[in-house]
């Protein structure tokens, strides 16, 4: 080949690389920043018959929390571009597995929580949905032992759950 024609060649083939590109989101959000730059994450209140007091606030954070590491979202209080609100249903514990001493081997701890979600620039991708998740525990064991690590386990799984939802849409 002639050096005009490799020119030629690496200039089209520079051209045809550059209109080409792969996008990779390792976080899987699915957001549109030039539209969407907030969202607003509202406390979410225990109203549960049984109470966990560090629940409520430590659920509101988990969820706050996962937006702000793996978007780039401004968190608000209210007034987002999509909006997060909710309540924490049921704090449930539920014998599970029976020994043969006729008492529960196993306690089930299980976490709902109702959850809004408004999309104010796409209403249609708005819903309602209940989120659950649930842990066992030995009942040897006392709850106050294993609620705080158990809870944490739970949250993080709510909290991801409500972000494939919302903005990974998994």
């Amino acid at each position: 080949m002639t050096p005009p024609r490799v020119r030629l060649l690496l200039t089209a083939l520079a051209m045809l690389l550059a209109a080409c590109s792969i996008s990779y989101k390792f976080n899987g959000a699915s957001i549109d920043y030039a539209k969407i730059q907030s969202i607003s994450i509202a406390d979410f209140p225990n109203n549960a018959p049984l109470v966990y007091p560090p629940l409520s606030n430590n659920l509101s954070e988990g969820i706050r929390d996962i937006y702000q590491r793996q978007t780039r979202l401004q968190i608000l209080r209210k007034g987002g571009h999509l909006e997060l609100e909710g309540e924490i249903t049921g704090y449930t514990l539920t014998p599970m597995a029976i020994a043969a001493d006729s008492y529960s081997a196993e306690t089930k701890l299980t976490i709902t929580v109702r959850v809004r979600f408004t999309n104010n620039i796409a209403p249609e991708e708005s819903f309602e949905k209940t989120y659950t998740a649930y842990q066992t525990f030995d009942s040897s064991r006392m709850l106050t032992d294993v609620q705080e690590e158990l809870c944490a386990t739970m949250i993080t799984e709510i909290a991801e759950n409500i972000y494939n939802d919302t903005v990974a849409r998994w």
